[in-house]
């Protein structure tokens, strides 16, 4: 089955006139697509997602309806979908949205349909926007829908879980982002809004997006098979310092280890390389000690299922901020984007951010049934 953008976006505007994120005040929607992304492109994600979009629960009477928001008439009462045609494009776009919501008292929700970099864009262009003004977070919220291949940084892992924040009361809630500091002056604007790591599984993304676009599929498994195989021939895996601090900045702990990677997250319970559960528990923060490659073979298996807490191999714990130094290049990755880190960049540090990122959450209240409110962090 062939996606059919139109379709795709008529159903989208008949859910998105349902919302229920705000009673007092206009709700303006935009959708931002990239037409590329694996649930759009790979017909066996696109068939779960149509049947999602058309099993979606909302008043029948605007099934007939539909019709009158494509964007694709001239006639089209709101166009409120965007499609990226390339790199960055995602990111100028939503720079402009923000510009123009200053011209109206309405509340904008910003819905990203494809993968990790297409949200990764939206959200480094708001996160970006909030720092300039405090106040835009109270105007508008992020819904990021998981229509690319890995959808780690998505609202839901199906599209129907994503789909009734749109459908059901819902509130918003501000959540943090992480941010790349190197010592390398003008090198330091990386951003991350899931995990972002160095090591092992950067090397797996950044080889899995050079497949991207030349062939179908998920490459990220094979990758990272071939990546315990052959990751500590083809990077030196050496001596890493690492020191961790809290919220006040007080350092809470400090190790030096051969390490073949090490991750932080905007939380704990984050998944990274479609849903490998690498930070299983409360913790934000995950190292991962070198080892013989029989253990690589092994961990790999209790990474995805997140049962690698407690191995020799795994340091897990809490940190704000993290501080590392090694003496050889190696590769980062912010949700999916990579960067090569050389010696002259070290020390880094990577922090988290204030709660700044709004985005759509389910209420529920203690009897188990939803109820419709919007709560906003002082």
């Amino acid at each position: 089955m062939k996606a059919d953008l139109e379709t795709f976006y008529c159903r989208m505007a008949a859910i998105c006139s349902h919302c229920m994120v705000v009673t007092d005040s206009p709700v303006r929607w935009t959708i931002i697509a990239n037409p590329n992304a694996g649930g759009f492109t790979i017909p066996s994600r696109w068939k779960i997602h149509a049947a999602d979009l058309y099993q979606a629960e909302f008043p029948q009477k605007m099934v007939a309806e539909t019709e009158a928001y494509s964007p694709f008439r001239r006639n089209s009462p709101y166009k409120g979908l965007f499609l990226t045609e390339g790199t960055g494009d995602a990111k100028e776009f939503t720079k402009k949205l923000i510009d123009g919501m200053g011209n109206d008292d309405a509340f904008h929700l910003i819905i990203t349909a494809g993968g990790d970099g297409t949200s990764l864009e939206v959200l480094s262009a708001l996160f970006l926007a909030v720092e300039k003004d405090k106040h835009l977070k109270e105007r508008c919220a992020v819904l990021r829908l998981p229509m690319g291949t890995g959808n780690d940084g998505a609202d839901a892992w199906k599209l129907s879980g994503a789909l009734d924040l749109l459908l059901k009361p819902a509130r918003v809630e501000l959540v943090r982002g992480l941010r790349l500091w190197t010592s390398t002056p003008g090198k330091d604007n990386f951003l991350a809004f899931n995990i972002l790591s160095v090591g092992l599984d950067a090397f797996v993304t950044h080889n899995t997006n050079k497949m991207k676009g030349k062939l179908p599929g998920d490459f990220y498994k094979l990758w990272l098979d071939i990546a315990a195989l052959f990751y500590d021939r083809i990077y030196h895996v050496g001596p890493m310092s690492v020191k961790t601090f809290d919220e006040n900045l007080r350092q809470t702990g400090e190790f030096q280890e051969t390490l073949l990677l090490l991750a932080m997250g905007a939380s704990g319970h984050r998944t990274y390389g479609s849903h490998n559960r690498i930070l299983p528990d409360d913790r934000n923060v995950c190292a991962v000690r070198q080892m013989p490659l029989f253990r690589k073979i092994a961990l790999k298996k209790q990474v995805r299922e997140g049962t690698h807490t407690g191995k020799p191999e795994t340091i897990l714990t809490n940190a704000f901020r993290v501080e590392f130094q090694g003496s050889h290049p190696i590769l980062a990755q912010m949700d999916g984007e990579t960067v090569l880190l050389n010696k002259e960049d070290y020390p880094c540090v990577i922090t988290l951010s204030e709660p700044v990122i709004p985005v759509l959450q389910a209420i529920e209240t203690t009897n188990g049934h939803r109820a419709c409110d919007l709560i906003l962090p002082p």
